[in-house]
């Protein structure tokens, strides 16, 4: 007997008491639901990141397209030359590429292909880091829960002697119209890669005041539709828009201590620095504004939680005034209802509608009074 069931777990034959759990577990393996194994998000590949790379002599860009490599050598060789390289979210093969081309620090290659910088300006060696935050309005019908209203990203500026780079992440600020209007202004490019800073730190500005504009238009519906006859907005439109808001201050109010020093910076051409200050006067302007949104928006959501509060006192008091009103002939039915033998106005042939009548006159009574002072 011993060497028969030998025999059976050789030739892979198990006894129905093993495979009784093994059976139960695949039943229950086939039931529940498989999850499926997590996959790690990966930054996706970008090797077209390159949008534009010109070198620019004496104010005036040379014709025709030439590669980064190429370029680099070029404005290394000629005096007086500068190339300028637009990205928009290179990845970190390109980075490293260009970075050889630009001999960059592996520091500056890590930030650049990182996305979600504060506005800073740093120093490394003859090269200087300006990172600015980018703004754009999302245009929509309403505000709801949900709505973006500002779209946010960055752009890293990085200024050599003889080169500009351009790295830019997000959708927003878009630089082909800052080359474009830069090429017309000869006198501006003649002043080196520092013309480039200048006219993206110009169209920054200006799209921060443009956001603001458009953020104040939101502010000033919401107001009318919170102190309208029926106000109709939602607690969570206004907290949507208080997000908006702070994402939004985080573009624009930790440039001014960057710009600040970029003024004073040893490096920047004398003909550019009234330009930069002109740049500062006016984010100064888009930091006040930012900042008076918050105050003008905490008011109009007082007072809509006010409304709410008095709306929901209004309410309460109706459904009590109600209540008072429906106890009365309540009382009355639960009085005759208890069967006695002996109540009154039993055997009186006008009992009944006695009793309606009375039920009646307390009704109206207490629904006048309530009426008049307002509850209902």
């Amino acid at each position: 007997m011993f060497g028969l069931l030998t025999r059976r777990r050789r030739r892979g034959t198990v006894p129905v008491t093993e495979r009784l759990p093994r059976a139960i577990g695949r039943l229950i393996e086939g039931i529940a639901p498989r999850s499926a194994p997590a996959v790690p998000q990966q930054r996706r590949h970008n090797p077209d990141a390159v949008v534009d790379c010109a070198l620019y002599a004496a104010g005036v860009r040379r014709p025709g397209t030439v590669h980064y490599t190429e370029a680099a050598r070029a404005a290394r060789r000629r005096r007086g030359t500068y190339v300028w390289l637009g990205l928009h979210e290179p990845d970190r093969a390109t980075m490293r590429s260009i970075a050889e081309a630009f001999d960059l620090h592996e520091l500056v290659v890590e930030q650049a292909v990182e996305a979600g910088h504060r506005p800073a300006l740093d120093t490394y060696g003859e090269m200087t880091r300006l990172v600015l935050r980018t703004a754009k309005y999302v245009e929509h019908d309403q505000l709801t829960a949900t709505t973006e209203v500002v779209d946010t990203g960055d752009v890293t500026v990085l200024i050599g002697r003889w080169f500009v780079l351009s790295v830019r992440h997000g959708a927003a600020g878009a630089l082909w119209p800052v080359r474009q209007d830069l090429e017309k202004r000869p006198a501006v490019l003649r002043q080196g890669p520092w013309a480039v800073a200048y006219a993206i730190a110009n169209r920054m500005v200006d799209e921060y005041l443009t956001v603001a504009e458009a953020v104040e238009r939101d502010l000033e519906r919401l107001e009318e539709e919170t102190f309208s006859v029926h106000p109709s907005p939602e607690i969570a439109h206004f907290y949507q828009l208080k997000r908006e808001m702070v994402e939004f201050k985080r573009a624009v109010l930790p440039l001014s201590e960057p710009l600040g020093r970029l003024i004073d910076h040893p490096d920047l051409p004398a003909g550019l620095q009234p330009y930069f200050v002109d740049v500062r006067g006016r984010l100064a302007r888009a930091v006040d504004r930012v900042a008076g949104f918050d105050d003008l928006l905490n008011s109009i959501l007082q007072a809509r939680l006010a409304q709410v509060s008095m709306s929901q006192n209004n309410d309460m008091r109706m459904i009590a005034a109600w209540a008072a009103i429906a106890a009365v002939p309540t009382v009355i039915a639960g009085i005759y209802g208890m069967n006695f033998s002996h109540m009154p106005e039993l055997d009186w042939n006008y009992g009944f509608g006695a009793v309606l009548a009375l039920m009646g006159v307390l009704c109206g009574g207490l629904y006048w009074r309530f009426k008049r002072s307002g509850w209902l």
